[in-house]
């Protein structure tokens, strides 16, 4: 309409009871809200520490951060090829690069680390599947 709003929008009316007079507030709106948790894991603690996003260098509430945990090698498989083959021990394994990585919600979704979801998918809050385990 005229007045920019919504004639179909759910609408509240709120009754304020100031010096025994009572006044409604009236087009009172909810506002909706994207995720039930607010893209947060905070639940009942009033501040997190800040960590830095691996890929932007951007400081973000711990609780917010995209966490992913990495093991790799140190070295690439071509290279641990010729280690093993220069190398004095015979079974000797090299040790692995254990990181813990924190990303923020730009550069996760740029990167395809996470991707965004559709409003009843996001409503699933099953863990993905993993692969790669032994």
């Amino acid at each position: 309409n005229k007045h920019g709003r919504d004639n179909n929008a759910q609408q509240y009316c709120l009754t304020v009871v100031i010096n025994n007079t009572r006044s409604k507030l009236r087009n009172f709106k909810k506002m909706t809200v994207k995720r039930r948790n607010h893209g947060r894991n905070k639940h009942g603690r009033g501040h997190v520490k800040r960590v830095r996003c691996v890929s932007t260098g951007k400081a973000i509430p711990k609780d917010k951060a995209i966490k992913r945990f990495v093991v790799r090698n140190i070295v690439d498989a071509s290279s641990l090829r010729d280690i093993k083959e220069a190398s004095a021990y015979e079974n000797y394994v090299l040790p692995k690069l254990y990181l813990k990585m924190y990303y923020c919600v730009e550069a996760a979704v740029h990167q395809r680390i996470v991707r965004g979801r559709s409003r009843t998918e996001r409503r699933n809050r099953v863990p993905p599947p993993r692969f790669g385990r032994k």
